[in-house]
């Protein structure tokens, strides 16, 4: 099935999930780029970041889910949104290459990504910069009970095949990105979310990588599913009365075409 995000959820912690993005922006070197290209913008309010940092340069923003291009098409001035998938994006070429190619948290969701990459780079102006950041935190609880609950029955039945997010190390992309003819810098950093509220880790993992597990049960089944998974996350990540300390790794990438 096809997952349906949801801007509002997904922006409960949006200054943790902007976060990455500022660090891995900072590292691209464009000084006067012509067009700025976001695949996967969700929301947008990251991307009226790129049309702020380079106020001369056509931004872009694309995102397969109609929801987030809405909201952001609503909300952000300076920048052309529209829907569409990234590997369609790619496929149909049509477009000029971009100056500077942004991806942030979405290669995760596209199985098989790697392969990607020469599409990736192709789209990037000679000189110009691709830069993505994914997660590398797939075996946190926050990830592994999610996955180990929904293989139990009776949940197995309706979440088998679901999407699920998979990342490769920093070294991974670095090798593969300089057999594509790059200029390569890649790192990763793991920060120490301090998270308020109840049940937040549930929360947090509900806007995302959970939402597909979740969305593919039916009600009754994912009323327990929740309450299940609530009770193993309050136990992997207590609150010792000053927040519960979510560590939330992630990959960086940014790569200069030759």
């Amino acid at each position: 099935m096809t997952t349906r995000w949801d801007p509002d959820h997904y922006l409960t912690f949006a200054d943790e999930r902007g976060r990455p993005f500022l660090d891995l922006v900072a590292r691209v070197g464009a000084e006067a780029p012509a067009t700025v290209v976001d695949l996967g913008c969700g929301p947008g309010g990251l991307t009226a970041l790129l049309a702020q940092r380079w106020p001369d340069a056509t931004v872009i923003g694309v995102d397969a889910s109609p929801d987030m291009i809405a909201r952001a098409s609503a909300e952000v001035r300076g920048v052309a949104f529209t829907v569409a998938d990234l590997r369609d994006w790619l496929a149909e070429g049509d477009a000029a290459p971009a100056d500077v190619l942004v991806s942030n948290a979405t290669l995760q969701w596209i199985p098989g990504h790697l392969d990607l990459l020469p599409a990736l780079v192709a789209a990037v102006a000679p000189g110009g910069w691709l830069a993505f950041q994914v997660p590398g935190n797939q075996d946190e609880p926050s990830h592994t009970l999610r996955a180990e609950l929904a293989a139990e029955p009776p949940y197995a039945a309706h979440t088998a095949g679901v999407a699920t997010v998979h990342a490769h190390d920093a070294a991974t992309y670095l090798r593969a990105l300089q057999g594509l003819g790059c200029e390569v810098d890649a790192w990763e950093t793991t920060y120490l979310h301090v998270l308020h509220g109840e049940d937040p880790v549930f929360t947090w993992i509900s806007g995302t990588g959970a939402r597909p597990t979740l969305q593919a049960l039916p009600d009754d089944l994912r009323a327990r599913f929740e309450a299940e998974l609530k009770t193993r996350l309050r136990a992997a990540y207590p609150d010792r009365g000053e927040g519960v300390v979510l560590p939330f790794r992630r990959i960086f990438v940014v790569a200069q075409r030759r």
